[in-house]
């Protein structure tokens, strides 16, 4: 086997201490159990970023080209970048599922949750209205006779 040149052991050197650093609790983090049963799960968003790079150089003195025993010197360098931004925390109650977003618009959410509720209020509303114009009718009706 060929030897391995040194470029290549920076770049495995590099890439073993990202993944060391980003698995995938780093993205689902460890859920977290409350009292009531209500399980809380951290969620992150991960990005990284990576670059390698070197050169050989020739030696000043020209030497020997026929001469292989001697090694032609080598600079490089690696580098890499792990970013972890939390994006929210999932919450698994008795009846429902909720994402509870970290960085987003806390009135907007509110509101999408009370939806269901405020359409159905409005519905008896509206069927309440009816049922007392039903009962009016009769009642004109009743007192013409």
């Amino acid at each position: 086997m060929a030897d391995q040149h040194p470029i290549e052991a920076l770049m495995k050197t590099a890439m073993e201490s990202i993944k060391e650093m980003v698995d995938v609790n780093t993205i689902v983090g460890d859920p977290v159990e409350t009292p009531d049963g209500t399980v809380i799960i951290p969620v992150s968003r991960v990005c990284c970023g990576f670059a390698a790079g070197g050169g050989e150089f020739e030696l000043l003195g020209g030497g020997n080209k026929k001469d292989n025993t001697q090694a032609i010197p080598f600079g490089g360098g690696s580098g890499a970048g792990v970013s972890v931004q939390p994006v929210g925390f999932l919450v698994v109650g008795q009846n429902q599922v909720r994402l509870l977003p970290v960085d987003g618009n806390a009135v907007v959410d509110r509101l999408l949750d009370m939806a269901p509720g405020l359409l159905e209020k409005i519905q008896n509303i509206v069927s309440g209205k009816k049922s007392k114009e039903k009962e009016e009718n009769k009642t004109d009706i009743g007192a013409g006779l």
